[in-house]
């Protein structure tokens, strides 16, 4: 981050390593409070940096998102179209499910606004990250007949944080995972 003072910085990168940790071990329910002891800093300029459990969240994951935003880069050149969809749906199950707190922060619905419809997620919120690279995979494969024309992005998205959450307390989530994701994908493809 620039502009930051190095002592602000520090800070900000010590907040992110503690929170991760502890949302490796709590899940999404870990607290900005013990974070801020565990780092030795106050939970006040713990909550300057991440003004809520979602912001914290959503920084301690925004690099994987990152990661799957570049993977679904590497997949579209891929000739068959569903399988380039289909293995970034696994890539991501996969870290969803490993990663406790994740498919937390892609179940997050934004605050309702003024008129009671739940409001945009943030430009920067891992969900868009997400649905901005899986974008080009759907809509190559909805365009060659290979996935359903009603699906969305989010659609997508959703169906694979229900799936990670749904499996998280399974004797084997990876396994249980990868079940529930084929029996998904199989739904998701073209009637015939």
């Amino acid at each position: 981050m620039t502009g930051r003072r190095s002592d602000a910085e520090r800070n900000y990168r010590r907040i992110l390593t503690v929170a991760e940790a502890e949302i490796a071990e709590l899940g999404a329910a870990a607290s900005i409070e013990r974070v801020a002891r565990t780092a030795g800093l106050g939970s006040a300029t713990v909550r300057r940096h991440f003004p809520t459990r979602q912001a914290l969240l959503e920084a301690v994951f925004a690099e994987r998102a990152q990661a799957l935003q570049a993977r679904a880069a590497e997949l579209t050149g891929e000739s068959d179209s569903r399988a380039a969809l289909v293995a970034w749906l696994r890539d991501f199950t996969d870290y969803a499910v490993s990663a406790r707190g994740f498919a937390d922060v892609l179940a997050y619905e934004p605050p309702a606004e003024a008129g009671g419809e739940a409001g945009e997620a943030a430009p920067s919120s891992c969900g868009t990250t997400l649905e901005a690279a899986l974008a080009p995979l759907l809509a190559r494969a909805q365009r060659e007949g290979a996935a359903r024309p009603e699906a969305s992005c989010h659609d997508l998205v959703t169906a694979v944080a229900g799936i990670a959450l749904a499996t998280e307390h399974h004797r084997d989530p990876a396994a249980q995972a990868a079940r529930l994701l084929d029996l998904f994908v199989t739904g998701l493809s073209p009637r015939d």
